[in-house]
């Protein structure tokens, strides 16, 4: 088993996470905010609402959603032992982290263990699923959720016109510049330096036996992932918020769904 990470060195690994993901997340911060006041209004009046986040890393949306709702239990999934470790050893008094691959084997068994879910978020993260993966990760996702329950998927989404889509980037490109300052590292450059801190090489060696790499995109638009979503059996999908590119597609399991 490889060895845990201690505090200090996870929080600067995690801090840079955060800086160089605000170059895939137009408006992230904002993101996280619209994700938080759907799973909030959906789970109001329950006393322990339970949330998972699906393709966590090293918990992020997780250590958020935590602490606006610190009367829910939430669970951050993912398969990256390295992202996990460093988000246990962050936010691990705030979060239960489990390592499962999600849309392979028996990856739901983890959750269905725990009850009903209140809701199942993502961000920047189901991209990386093949199709007819992702579309069994959704009817996976439905049997999982409660009647009322919501499923919310953060992700660059993008429109199915491709001059709208134009305009989208365009609308992205601009919230950069007036944000000014670009973060100092990419993603490929995150992994890069944290190869060479030394302190890793253990869950580093792990990532590749897993056979993890660093990120794909299926590409997939808006409108697909609403069709993969009422196939799942969610009888009302929809875009609650979108900025240029970056968008939160909302599902429900209405009342009543079989």
């Amino acid at each position: 088993m490889a060895r845990k990470v201690t505090a200090d060195p996870a929080r600067l690994w995690v801090d840079r996470w955060e800086r160089q993901q605000e170059l895939y997340a137009t408006a992230r911060e904002e993101r996280f905010h619209v994700v938080g006041d759907v799973v909030a209004h959906s789970t109001r009046g329950t006393r322990r609402p339970v949330v998972a986040d699906l393709g966590c890393g090293p918990g992020s949306l997780a250590a958020r959603l935590a602490a606006r709702l610190p009367h829910a239990r939430v669970l951050a999934v993912d398969h990256d032992p390295l992202l996990l470790a460093l988000g246990s050893a962050v936010h691990g008094e705030a979060v239960r982290f489990v390592d499962a691959p999600i849309g392979a084997g028996p990856w739901a068994a983890a959750l269905s263990a725990v009850g009903p879910l209140d809701a199942v978020v993502s961000t920047t993260a189901l991209h990386y699923l093949p199709v007819d993966v992702l579309a069994t990760v959704y009817e996976e996702v439905h049997e999982l959720l409660r009647p009322g329950g919501v499923l919310v998927n953060a992700d660059h989404l993008f429109p199915e016109d491709d001059e709208i889509g134009r305009l989208a980037a365009a609308v992205a490109s601009g919230h950069d510049a007036r944000r000014g300052s670009r973060p100092p590292e990419d993603w490929r450059g995150w992994w890069a330096g944290l190869a060479a801190d030394g302190r890793f090489g253990e869950l580093l060696a792990e990532r590749e036996v897993r056979g993890l790499d660093l990120g794909s995109d299926n590409g997939l638009t808006a409108q697909q992932h609403t069709e993969l979503m009422r196939k799942a059996g969610f009888g009302a999908v929809g875009c609650v918020w979108r900025y240029g590119h970056s968008c939160v597609l909302t599902a429900v399991r209405t009342r009543g769904t079989p």
